[in-house]
């Protein structure tokens, strides 16, 4: 690997190093936040989904803005606002203000990891690129030990509030290297965004996912209700259907007619969807259910990471050599498998026996299938256009979190006891065999001679 490919690299994995942090945070902060703010599992939701509204509406202008006008403008753009979010978060007094400074939050994540991973994608070719993605989910991963850990110690040991500030320092980092590296951005002026599709879009979205969360409190029934959800869907349709006519699109529908590249963002979906709703319901009712404290509880899923640290690199390889249809169907398959181990969670609480195995389990999984599946998506698509390309993946893989947890009510039966626990790892199971066969029936694998082909 030449020295200009490990620097850019490095500023990938520390650009994107920095949202991966915060989600593990916000993850563990969540009791001690609904309880110091007031607002329980409705608070909750609405922590988690204001950040993912914005996050998935304007990643797709994030996109755009980075093929337009450069990715190391956006990366900069993406690291000061989710710097000064950060700090507001850390200040709030109220939920309601904690929640919009969420969602400044989101917006600013917006531009981070498309335009790290277009770095990527646009040094690297071949093999390369999936072994740099890699190392890229690998390192990134990392944070999901560092999060929990300095996390859960500020939240049980100082403040909840503490937990957010961390995420100064790999920003600090970031903006340093970038402004020693020289970096040129290649520039289209003639470029256009169309920030009329982002509003519909970010509209659409939070009406639905409004009426989503607060339905449990009002009913299905009530006019504040109902209304969002359908002003919210004509208006999410409207953004699709202004995205084939419009001259610079957000999300390019052309994209989809690559066959790899649709059906690697429907088990995006899936996949993604069931992340989330693991990753939410599992600390949250260690805190809550189990009894354990912050640090503990954000400590529990730490074995998967570990495992997603030394195998993701190998499985990018593999993958690059052999193609990503077969990780792409074994591994969600087999996270499904650790999402059932959960099951076996009784009144009795014993982490060892009934969450270690789920982690254990799950983690194989993880790392066999999240560098194949983004190499199978971004490498679907031209090198020009790659920042778009992971703006949609990413697009994809953050709606459909914001959609299960906006489900969450629903889908724990209102509150998150044991039964509602089960019935979680049941949906995320269901989910993560979904996107194993949906990768099995539409992927295909690319040529020998193009998996083969060395890098350039």
């Amino acid at each position: 690997m030449a020295t200009t490919q490990r620097y850019v690299l490095w500023i990938a994995v520390l650009g994107s190093f920095v949202a991966f942090l915060d989600g593990t945070i916000v993850n563990v902060a969540l009791p001690a936040i609904s309880e110091d703010l007031g607002g329980g599992l409705t608070t909750q939701q609405w922590v988690v989904d204001a950040y993912l509204i914005t996050l998935g509406a304007l990643i797709l202008v994030a996109g755009s803005v980075s093929d337009a006008y450069g990715r190391v403008l956006v990366l900069r753009i993406g690291l000061i606002g989710f710097g000064i979010a950060s700090i507001a978060i850390a200040a709030s007094q109220t939920s309601e203000f904690l929640i919009v400074a969420r969602a400044v939050q989101g917006a600013a994540g917006a531009f981070l990891v498309p335009s790290s991973l277009a770095l990527i994608t646009s040094n690297f070719t071949g093999a390369a690129q999936s072994r740099a993605i890699g190392i890229w989910t690998a390192m990134t991963t990392s944070a999901m030990i560092v999060g929990p850990l300095i996390g859960g110690l500020l939240v049980d040991l100082v403040s909840w509030r503490l937990a957010f500030l961390i995420n100064v320092l790999p920003i600090g980092v970031t903006l340093i290297l970038l402004a020693r590296g020289g970096f040129h951005d290649v520039r289209h002026p003639g470029a256009s965004i169309d920030w009329l599709g982002a509003t519909l879009c970010t509209l659409g979205l939070g009406g639905m996912v409004y009426a989503l969360i607060e339905q449990p409190n009002s009913g299905w029934a009530a006019p504040n209700i109902w209304i969002p959800l359908v002003v919210g869907a004509v208006l999410f349709v409207a953004f699709v259907l202004r995205q084939r006519y419009v001259r610079s699109p957000i999300l390019p529908l052309d994209l989809f007619r690559v066959r790899n590249f649709w059906t690697g963002n429907v088990a995006t979906a899936f996949i993604y969807g069931a992340l989330a709703l693991n990753g939410l319901v599992v600390v949250v009712y260690l805190q809550e259910g189990a009894g354990l404290p912050a640090t503990l509880a954000g400590l529990a899923s730490v074995p998967m990471t570990i495992i997603m640290i030394f195998l993701s690199s190998r499985a990018g390889a593999w993958s690059g050599r052999w193609g990503p249809r077969f990780f792409m169907t074994v591994g969600p398959i087999t996270m499904g498998i650790g999402a059932l181990l959960l099951l076996t969670t009784t009144a009795e609480f014993s982490y060892w026996w009934q969450v270690l195995p789920s982690m254990i389990v799950m983690g194989v999984g993880l790392a066999l299938t999240v560098a194949p599946l983004t190499s199978a998506i971004l490498g679907a698509i031209e090198p020009e256009r790659s920042g778009i390309a992971s703006a949609v993946n990413n697009a994809v893989a953050r709606v459909a979190g914001l959609v299960t947890v906006a489900m969450l009510a629903a889908i724990v039966g209102g509150s998150l006891d044991l039964d509602g626990f089960h019935r979680a790892a049941i949906v995320t199971a269901a989910l993560m065999i979904a996107g194993g066969i949906t990768s099995f029936l539409g992927i295909r694998n690319p040529p020998r001679d193009a998996v083969d082909q060395p890098p350039t």
